[in-house]
Protein backbone atom coordinates (compact mmCIF):
# COMPACT_ATOMS: atom_id res chain seq x y z
CA UNK A 1 0.00 0.00 0.00
CA UNK A 2 0.97 3.81 -0.91
CA UNK A 3 -0.99 5.10 1.44
CA UNK A 4 0.03 6.68 5.03
CA UNK A 5 -1.00 9.15 7.40
CA UNK A 6 1.02 12.76 7.95
CA UNK A 7 0.89 15.27 10.15
CA UNK A 8 -0.21 19.04 8.59
CA UNK A 9 1.64 20.92 10.42
CA UNK A 10 4.57 22.38 7.83
CA UNK A 11 7.20 22.11 10.58
CA UNK A 12 6.79 19.01 11.36
CA UNK A 13 5.22 16.80 8.77
CA UNK A 14 5.93 13.43 10.89
CA UNK A 15 4.55 10.46 8.74
CA UNK A 16 2.51 7.35 10.15
CA UNK A 17 1.60 4.05 8.65
CA UNK A 18 -1.86 3.85 7.77
CA UNK A 19 -2.28 0.72 10.19
CA UNK A 20 -1.44 3.27 13.35
CA UNK A 21 -5.03 4.41 15.19
CA UNK A 22 -4.06 8.30 16.11
CA UNK A 23 -6.50 11.28 15.73
CA UNK A 24 -3.71 13.96 16.23
CA UNK A 25 0.21 13.84 15.84
CA UNK A 26 2.31 12.25 18.66
CA UNK A 27 4.80 14.51 17.80
CA UNK A 28 3.30 17.77 17.90
CA UNK A 29 -0.15 17.37 18.08
CA UNK A 30 -1.52 18.45 14.97
CA UNK A 31 -4.25 17.11 12.84
CA UNK A 32 -3.33 13.94 10.45
CA UNK A 33 -4.09 13.80 6.85
CA UNK A 34 -4.19 10.82 5.16
CA UNK A 35 -1.50 11.27 2.13
CA UNK A 36 -0.52 9.18 -1.09
CA UNK A 37 2.63 8.11 -3.29
CA UNK A 38 0.22 9.19 -6.30
CA UNK A 39 3.25 8.61 -8.51
CA UNK A 40 3.11 5.12 -7.37
CA UNK A 41 -0.78 4.23 -7.85
CA UNK A 42 -2.43 3.62 -10.91
CA UNK A 43 -4.18 7.25 -11.16
CA UNK A 44 -7.20 7.45 -13.74
CA UNK A 45 -6.37 9.71 -16.66
CA UNK A 46 -9.56 11.33 -17.03
CA UNK A 47 -12.55 11.21 -14.26
CA UNK A 48 -14.53 9.63 -16.85
CA UNK A 49 -12.62 6.40 -16.26
CA UNK A 50 -14.63 5.94 -13.37
CA UNK A 51 -18.53 6.37 -15.54
CA UNK A 52 -17.06 2.32 -16.51
CA UNK A 53 -17.82 1.75 -12.83
CA UNK A 54 -21.97 1.43 -13.13
CA UNK A 55 -21.87 -1.40 -15.43
CA UNK A 56 -20.20 -3.49 -12.59
CA UNK A 57 -22.31 -2.08 -9.64
CA UNK A 58 -23.70 -5.76 -8.85
CA UNK A 59 -19.75 -5.55 -7.42
CA UNK A 60 -21.06 -3.54 -4.04
CA UNK A 61 -17.77 -1.38 -3.77
CA UNK A 62 -18.87 -0.31 -7.33
CA UNK A 63 -22.61 0.68 -6.70
CA UNK A 64 -21.45 2.60 -3.87
CA UNK A 65 -20.85 6.01 -4.63
CA UNK A 66 -17.72 6.33 -2.20
CA UNK A 67 -15.96 2.99 -3.06
CA UNK A 68 -16.55 3.16 -6.88
CA UNK A 69 -14.10 6.24 -6.43
CA UNK A 70 -11.81 4.61 -4.17
CA UNK A 71 -8.82 5.09 -6.92
CA UNK A 72 -8.62 8.57 -5.42
CA UNK A 73 -9.28 7.28 -1.79
CA UNK A 74 -6.49 3.91 -1.82
CA UNK A 75 -5.29 3.41 1.54
CA UNK A 76 -7.69 -0.04 1.81
CA UNK A 77 -7.46 -3.34 0.23
CA UNK A 78 -11.20 -4.25 -1.75
CA UNK A 79 -11.51 -7.06 0.89
CA UNK A 80 -11.33 -4.62 4.13
CA UNK A 81 -14.18 -2.34 2.81
CA UNK A 82 -17.20 -1.77 4.51
CA UNK A 83 -20.29 -0.44 2.58
CA UNK A 84 -23.80 -0.53 2.93
CA UNK A 85 -24.85 1.29 -0.28
CA UNK A 86 -23.73 4.63 0.49
CA UNK A 87 -23.72 7.50 -1.89
CA UNK A 88 -26.69 6.93 -3.70
CA UNK A 89 -27.25 10.74 -3.25
CA UNK A 90 -28.42 13.21 -6.63
CA UNK A 91 -27.58 16.39 -7.64
CA UNK A 92 -30.61 18.42 -8.93
CA UNK A 93 -30.86 21.64 -10.43
CA UNK A 94 -33.58 23.71 -8.75
CA UNK A 95 -35.17 26.21 -10.20
CA UNK A 96 -37.70 27.58 -7.47
CA UNK A 97 -34.78 27.85 -4.84
CA UNK A 98 -32.65 28.66 -7.59
CA UNK A 99 -34.84 32.30 -7.60
CA UNK A 100 -35.20 32.26 -4.13
CA UNK A 101 -31.26 32.39 -3.75
CA UNK A 102 -31.57 35.03 -6.86
CA UNK A 103 -29.61 33.44 -9.47
CA UNK A 104 -30.52 33.10 -12.89
CA UNK A 105 -32.33 30.05 -14.62
CA UNK A 106 -30.53 26.81 -14.25
CA UNK A 107 -27.81 27.98 -12.11
CA UNK A 108 -28.67 26.80 -8.37
CA UNK A 109 -27.94 23.21 -7.86
CA UNK A 110 -28.67 21.12 -4.26
CA UNK A 111 -26.51 18.53 -3.62
CA UNK A 112 -29.06 16.02 -1.40
CA UNK A 113 -27.48 13.80 0.93
CA UNK A 114 -30.16 13.05 2.95
CA UNK A 115 -30.77 9.63 0.78
CA UNK A 116 -27.66 8.62 2.47
CA UNK A 117 -28.66 4.94 4.54
CA UNK A 118 -28.75 6.86 7.69
CA UNK A 119 -30.60 10.20 6.39
CA UNK A 120 -26.96 12.16 5.90
CA UNK A 121 -23.49 12.76 4.78
CA UNK A 122 -22.18 11.45 7.20
CA UNK A 123 -22.25 7.52 6.21
CA UNK A 124 -19.60 8.90 3.32
CA UNK A 125 -16.86 8.87 5.99
CA UNK A 126 -18.54 6.42 8.00
CA UNK A 127 -18.02 3.91 5.72
CA UNK A 128 -13.97 4.77 5.22
CA UNK A 129 -13.52 5.20 9.01
CA UNK A 130 -15.34 1.61 9.43
CA UNK A 131 -13.52 0.37 6.79
CA UNK A 132 -10.09 1.36 8.56
CA UNK A 133 -11.35 -0.08 11.98
CA UNK A 134 -11.82 -3.14 10.25
CA UNK A 135 -8.21 -3.08 9.03
CA UNK A 136 -7.04 -2.55 12.90
CA UNK A 137 -9.79 -5.39 14.67
CA UNK A 138 -11.24 -2.21 16.72
CA UNK A 139 -13.23 -4.12 18.70
CA UNK A 140 -15.26 -0.88 20.34
CA UNK A 141 -16.17 2.00 18.40
CA UNK A 142 -17.16 5.36 19.56
CA UNK A 143 -18.38 9.14 19.05
CA UNK A 144 -19.47 12.38 20.29
CA UNK A 145 -22.53 13.69 18.29
CA UNK A 146 -25.31 16.01 18.35
CA UNK A 147 -27.28 13.20 16.20
CA UNK A 148 -26.08 12.36 12.86
CA UNK A 149 -22.77 11.03 13.43
CA UNK A 150 -24.47 8.65 16.00
CA UNK A 151 -26.62 7.34 13.69
CA UNK A 152 -24.04 6.61 11.08
CA UNK A 153 -21.87 4.79 13.31
CA UNK A 154 -24.35 2.94 14.47
CA UNK A 155 -25.92 1.60 11.28
CA UNK A 156 -22.52 0.71 10.25
CA UNK A 157 -21.74 -1.23 13.22
CA UNK A 158 -25.33 -3.20 13.62
CA UNK A 159 -24.99 -3.68 9.79
CA UNK A 160 -21.55 -5.40 9.54
CA UNK A 161 -21.46 -6.77 13.16
CA UNK A 162 -17.98 -5.55 13.22
CA UNK A 163 -17.52 -3.68 16.91
CA UNK A 164 -19.69 -2.32 20.26
CA UNK A 165 -20.15 1.49 19.75
CA UNK A 166 -20.99 3.84 22.46
CA UNK A 167 -21.97 7.13 21.07
CA UNK A 168 -21.73 10.81 24.03
CA UNK A 169 -24.44 13.14 23.16
CA UNK A 170 -24.75 15.91 25.24
CA UNK A 171 -27.52 17.14 27.11
CA UNK A 172 -31.06 17.95 25.73
CA UNK A 173 -29.15 19.15 22.03
CA UNK A 174 -29.80 16.29 19.97
CA UNK A 175 -33.05 16.23 17.70
CA UNK A 176 -35.32 13.35 18.61
CA UNK A 177 -35.04 12.23 14.95
CA UNK A 178 -31.73 11.47 15.61
CA UNK A 179 -31.36 10.35 18.87
CA UNK A 180 -33.49 7.60 17.80
CA UNK A 181 -31.46 6.40 15.21
CA UNK A 182 -28.26 5.32 17.77
CA UNK A 183 -30.98 4.08 20.18
CA UNK A 184 -32.79 1.33 17.56
CA UNK A 185 -29.40 0.55 15.95
CA UNK A 186 -28.19 -0.45 19.41
CA UNK A 187 -25.44 1.84 19.92
CA UNK A 188 -24.96 2.40 23.99
CA UNK A 189 -25.82 6.36 24.20
CA UNK A 190 -24.18 8.47 27.37
CA UNK A 191 -25.83 11.87 28.00
CA UNK A 192 -23.48 13.99 28.63
CA UNK A 193 -24.46 16.96 31.50
CA UNK A 194 -22.86 19.42 28.57
CA UNK A 195 -22.99 20.52 25.25
CA UNK A 196 -21.15 18.88 21.76
CA UNK A 197 -17.96 20.47 22.90
CA UNK A 198 -17.83 18.54 26.22
CA UNK A 199 -18.72 15.55 24.89
CA UNK A 200 -15.83 15.60 22.47
CA UNK A 201 -13.68 16.54 24.73
CA UNK A 202 -14.60 13.70 27.05
CA UNK A 203 -15.08 10.88 24.32
CA UNK A 204 -11.61 11.33 22.62
CA UNK A 205 -10.51 11.24 26.86
CA UNK A 206 -12.22 7.71 27.36
CA UNK A 207 -10.81 6.64 23.79
CA UNK A 208 -7.55 7.10 24.60
CA UNK A 209 -7.81 6.22 27.91
CA UNK A 210 -9.54 2.51 27.10
CA UNK A 211 -8.18 1.83 23.18
CA UNK A 212 -11.65 2.57 21.47
CA UNK A 213 -11.70 3.66 18.24
CA UNK A 214 -12.77 7.19 17.31
CA UNK A 215 -15.05 7.81 14.77
CA UNK A 216 -15.55 11.60 15.01
CA UNK A 217 -14.45 13.78 12.10
CA UNK A 218 -11.22 14.49 13.62
CA UNK A 219 -10.29 10.84 12.22
CA UNK A 220 -8.58 11.52 9.17
CA UNK A 221 -10.06 8.61 7.18
CA UNK A 222 -13.40 10.10 7.96
CA UNK A 223 -12.63 13.05 5.84
CA UNK A 224 -11.12 10.97 2.70
CA UNK A 225 -14.77 9.19 2.75
CA UNK A 226 -16.20 12.89 2.56
CA UNK A 227 -14.31 13.40 -0.14
CA UNK A 228 -16.53 11.66 -2.26
CA UNK A 229 -19.18 14.36 -2.16
CA UNK A 230 -17.28 16.33 -4.51
CA UNK A 231 -16.78 13.63 -7.17
CA UNK A 232 -20.15 12.94 -7.58
CA UNK A 233 -21.03 16.29 -7.54
CA UNK A 234 -18.78 16.54 -10.55
CA UNK A 235 -19.90 13.16 -12.04
CA UNK A 236 -23.26 14.60 -12.35
CA UNK A 237 -22.21 17.73 -13.82
CA UNK A 238 -20.66 15.74 -16.76
CA UNK A 239 -17.55 16.30 -14.86
CA UNK A 240 -17.55 20.08 -15.23
CA UNK A 241 -16.54 22.15 -12.20
CA UNK A 242 -19.03 24.52 -10.73
CA UNK A 243 -18.41 28.10 -9.68
CA UNK A 244 -19.42 27.81 -5.96
CA UNK A 245 -19.75 24.89 -3.61
CA UNK A 246 -21.58 26.30 -0.38
CA UNK A 247 -21.89 24.08 2.99
CA UNK A 248 -22.95 24.39 6.43
CA UNK A 249 -20.15 24.68 9.04
CA UNK A 250 -20.44 23.09 12.30
CA UNK A 251 -16.98 20.40 13.25
CA UNK A 252 -16.17 22.04 9.30
CA UNK A 253 -15.16 18.31 8.43
CA UNK A 254 -16.93 18.26 5.13
CA UNK A 255 -15.38 21.89 3.98
CA UNK A 256 -11.92 20.14 4.72
CA UNK A 257 -12.84 17.18 3.02
CA UNK A 258 -13.74 19.40 0.09
CA UNK A 259 -11.34 21.18 0.13
CA UNK A 260 -8.58 18.05 0.13
CA UNK A 261 -10.56 16.57 -3.01
CA UNK A 262 -10.02 19.24 -5.13
CA UNK A 263 -6.53 19.96 -4.45
CA UNK A 264 -5.67 16.23 -5.05
CA UNK A 265 -7.28 16.92 -8.53
CA UNK A 266 -5.63 19.79 -9.54
CA UNK A 267 -2.51 18.64 -8.41
CA UNK A 268 -3.16 15.22 -10.27
CA UNK A 269 -4.17 17.15 -13.60
CA UNK A 270 -8.10 15.57 -13.55
CA UNK A 271 -9.41 19.10 -13.26
CA UNK A 272 -7.95 22.70 -14.16
CA UNK A 273 -9.90 24.65 -12.07
CA UNK A 274 -10.81 24.97 -8.54
CA UNK A 275 -14.52 26.28 -7.56
CA UNK A 276 -14.78 28.51 -4.59
CA UNK A 277 -15.90 27.72 -1.18
CA UNK A 278 -18.74 29.15 1.17
CA UNK A 279 -18.44 27.88 4.44
CA UNK A 280 -21.84 28.98 6.40
CA UNK A 281 -22.07 29.04 10.14
CA UNK A 282 -24.99 29.78 12.20
CA UNK A 283 -25.10 33.05 14.10
CA UNK A 284 -25.19 31.18 17.49
CA UNK A 285 -22.50 28.80 16.52
CA UNK A 286 -19.86 31.28 14.38
CA UNK A 287 -16.33 30.37 15.64
CA UNK A 288 -15.36 30.03 12.13
CA UNK A 289 -16.95 33.53 11.07
CA UNK A 290 -15.93 35.14 14.32
CA UNK A 291 -12.03 34.25 13.07
CA UNK A 292 -11.71 34.27 9.80
CA UNK A 293 -14.15 36.99 8.72
CA UNK A 294 -13.67 39.28 11.67
CA UNK A 295 -10.24 38.24 13.08
CA UNK A 296 -8.71 37.88 9.75
CA UNK A 297 -7.08 34.37 10.77
CA UNK A 298 -5.74 32.46 7.39
CA UNK A 299 -4.17 29.39 6.90
CA UNK A 300 -0.92 31.08 5.68
CA UNK A 301 0.94 28.25 4.81
CA UNK A 302 -0.04 26.11 7.93
CA UNK A 303 1.23 28.93 10.09
CA UNK A 304 -2.25 30.42 11.32
CA UNK A 305 -2.55 32.68 13.86
CA UNK A 306 -2.67 30.39 16.95
CA UNK A 307 -2.45 33.39 19.01
CA UNK A 308 -5.61 34.98 18.36
CA UNK A 309 -7.53 31.62 17.49
CA UNK A 310 -6.03 30.49 21.82
CA UNK A 311 -7.43 33.98 22.90
CA UNK A 312 -10.57 33.41 21.41
CA UNK A 313 -11.26 30.33 22.76
CA UNK A 314 -10.34 31.83 26.16
CA UNK A 315 -12.62 34.80 26.20
CA UNK A 316 -15.17 31.89 25.22
CA UNK A 317 -14.52 30.22 28.43
CA UNK A 318 -14.17 33.23 30.30
CA UNK A 319 -17.63 34.36 28.91
CA UNK A 320 -19.37 30.92 29.24
CA UNK A 321 -20.68 31.56 25.75
CA UNK A 322 -22.49 28.33 24.40
CA UNK A 323 -23.45 27.68 21.15
CA UNK A 324 -27.33 27.89 20.55
CA UNK A 325 -28.51 27.79 17.38
CA UNK A 326 -32.04 25.33 16.50
CA UNK A 327 -29.74 23.96 13.71
CA UNK A 328 -28.16 21.28 16.02
CA UNK A 329 -26.22 19.23 13.59
CA UNK A 330 -23.78 22.32 13.36
CA UNK A 331 -24.25 23.87 16.75
CA UNK A 332 -20.78 23.22 17.75
CA UNK A 333 -18.47 26.30 19.81
CA UNK A 334 -15.20 24.50 19.37
CA UNK A 335 -14.94 22.83 15.39
CA UNK A 336 -11.73 20.41 15.18
CA UNK A 337 -11.23 20.65 11.78
CA UNK A 338 -10.36 24.68 11.96
CA UNK A 339 -7.13 24.52 10.79
CA UNK A 340 -8.11 22.37 7.70
CA UNK A 341 -11.18 23.89 7.08
CA UNK A 342 -8.56 26.85 6.80
CA UNK A 343 -6.40 25.36 4.38
CA UNK A 344 -9.81 24.52 2.31
CA UNK A 345 -10.65 28.05 2.60
CA UNK A 346 -7.00 29.32 0.93
CA UNK A 347 -7.21 26.49 -1.82
CA UNK A 348 -10.61 27.26 -2.95
CA UNK A 349 -10.32 31.17 -2.65
CA UNK A 350 -12.98 30.55 0.15
CA UNK A 351 -15.40 33.23 2.35
CA UNK A 352 -17.30 32.33 5.49
CA UNK A 353 -20.68 33.96 6.78
CA UNK A 354 -23.38 33.58 9.39
CA UNK A 355 -26.61 33.34 9.19
CA UNK A 356 -29.43 33.74 11.50
CA UNK A 357 -32.01 30.93 12.75
CA UNK A 358 -34.96 33.22 11.26
CA UNK A 359 -32.72 33.23 7.75
CA UNK A 360 -32.14 29.40 7.53
CA UNK A 361 -35.34 27.97 8.81
CA UNK A 362 -36.95 30.41 5.69
CA UNK A 363 -34.66 28.70 3.46
CA UNK A 364 -35.63 25.75 4.36
CA UNK A 365 -39.03 25.80 4.23
CA UNK A 366 -37.85 26.99 0.35
CA UNK A 367 -35.90 23.77 -0.26
CA UNK A 368 -38.88 21.58 0.96
CA UNK A 369 -41.27 23.38 -1.32
CA UNK A 370 -38.89 23.20 -3.85
CA UNK A 371 -38.82 19.22 -3.46
CA UNK A 372 -35.95 18.47 -0.89
CA UNK A 373 -37.13 17.65 2.34
CA UNK A 374 -33.90 18.93 4.52
CA UNK A 375 -32.79 19.53 8.26
CA UNK A 376 -32.48 22.77 9.56
CA UNK A 377 -28.42 22.84 9.60
CA UNK A 378 -29.05 22.32 5.47
CA UNK A 379 -31.02 25.34 5.18
CA UNK A 380 -27.60 27.38 6.17
CA UNK A 381 -25.91 26.94 2.64
CA UNK A 382 -29.15 28.09 0.92
CA UNK A 383 -29.34 30.77 3.38
CA UNK A 384 -25.80 31.56 2.82
CA UNK A 385 -25.63 31.81 -0.96
CA UNK A 386 -28.97 34.02 -1.10
CA UNK A 387 -26.90 36.05 1.15
CA UNK A 388 -23.79 35.89 -1.42
CA UNK A 389 -26.10 36.72 -3.99
CA UNK A 390 -27.18 39.57 -2.04
CA UNK A 391 -23.98 41.04 -1.59
CA UNK A 392 -22.88 40.77 -4.71
CA UNK A 393 -20.09 37.86 -4.03
CA UNK A 394 -22.02 35.35 -6.05
CA UNK A 395 -23.23 36.64 -9.52
CA UNK A 396 -26.23 35.57 -10.86
CA UNK A 397 -24.77 33.41 -13.99
CA UNK A 398 -22.50 31.78 -11.51
CA UNK A 399 -23.04 27.31 -11.28
CA UNK A 400 -23.67 27.02 -7.40
CA UNK A 401 -24.04 24.22 -5.63
CA UNK A 402 -25.63 23.95 -2.09
CA UNK A 403 -25.44 21.00 -0.26
CA UNK A 404 -28.20 19.99 1.95
CA UNK A 405 -26.16 17.31 4.48
CA UNK A 406 -29.30 15.72 6.12
CA UNK A 407 -32.96 14.43 5.98
CA UNK A 408 -36.04 16.15 6.54
CA UNK A 409 -36.97 13.62 9.10
CA UNK A 410 -33.69 13.88 11.42
CA UNK A 411 -35.42 17.32 13.25
CA UNK A 412 -39.13 16.83 12.61
CA UNK A 413 -40.10 18.75 15.15
CA UNK A 414 -38.82 22.14 13.89
CA UNK A 415 -40.32 21.75 10.61
CA UNK A 416 -43.98 21.34 12.44
CA UNK A 417 -43.29 24.24 14.08
CA UNK A 418 -42.57 26.41 11.05
CA UNK A 419 -45.65 25.02 9.38
CA UNK A 420 -48.05 24.55 12.12
CA UNK A 421 -49.88 27.96 13.06
CA UNK A 422 -49.73 26.36 16.24
CA UNK A 423 -48.55 30.14 17.84
CA UNK A 424 -48.09 28.18 21.60
CA UNK A 425 -45.61 25.64 19.78
CA UNK A 426 -44.49 28.25 17.77
CA UNK A 427 -43.84 30.46 20.83
CA UNK A 428 -42.00 27.39 22.73
CA UNK A 429 -39.86 25.88 19.92
CA UNK A 430 -38.83 28.96 17.21
CA UNK A 431 -39.37 32.10 19.41
CA UNK A 432 -36.78 31.46 21.85
CA UNK A 433 -33.89 31.28 19.87
CA UNK A 434 -34.80 34.97 17.85
CA UNK A 435 -37.33 33.34 15.15
CA UNK A 436 -39.88 35.73 14.86
CA UNK A 437 -41.84 35.19 11.77
CA UNK A 438 -42.89 32.08 9.28
CA UNK A 439 -42.68 33.79 6.17
CA UNK A 440 -43.18 30.55 3.86
CA UNK A 441 -45.63 28.47 6.35
CA UNK A 442 -47.72 25.92 4.63
CA UNK A 443 -50.13 25.69 7.52
CA UNK A 444 -52.95 22.75 8.01
CA UNK A 445 -56.41 24.50 6.97
CA UNK A 446 -59.09 23.44 9.32
CA UNK A 447 -62.26 21.98 8.05
CA UNK A 448 -65.60 21.44 8.97
CA UNK A 449 -66.60 17.22 8.61
CA UNK A 450 -68.94 17.95 5.87
CA UNK A 451 -68.25 17.59 2.08
CA UNK A 452 -69.47 20.60 0.67
CA UNK A 453 -67.01 22.51 3.03
CA UNK A 454 -64.39 20.67 1.64
CA UNK A 455 -65.11 21.84 -1.86
CA UNK A 456 -65.83 25.61 -0.71
CA UNK A 457 -62.13 25.51 1.25
CA UNK A 458 -60.73 24.04 -1.99
CA UNK A 459 -62.31 26.86 -4.28
CA UNK A 460 -60.58 29.13 -2.63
Amino acid sequence: MYAFQRCIAPLCRATFDVTEVMTSCPDCGSLLDIDYEWDKLPVPKSLREFEARWSNRHNPLDYSGVWRFRDLLPFAADKDIVTIGEGQTILQQNQPVGKYVGMNPGKLYLQYEGLNPSGSFKDNGMTAASTHARMVGAKMAACASTGNTSASLAIYASTAQLFRVVVFVGSGKIAYGKLSQALDYDARTLQILGDFDDALERVREVAGERGIYLCNSVNPFRLEGQKTIMYRILESLNWQVPDWIVVPGGNLGNSSAFGKAFIELKMLGLIDRIPRLAVINAAGANTLYQLYEQRGVRWDGGMSDDGTVNQFFADMDHDQRKASTLASAIEINRPVNLKKCLRALDACDGVVRQVTDQQILDAKAQVGAGGFGCEPASGASVAGAKLLRAEGVIAPSDRVVCVLTGHQLKDPDITVAYHSGNKSLFDEKLRPLGVESAEFANSPIVVENNLQKIIEVLSR
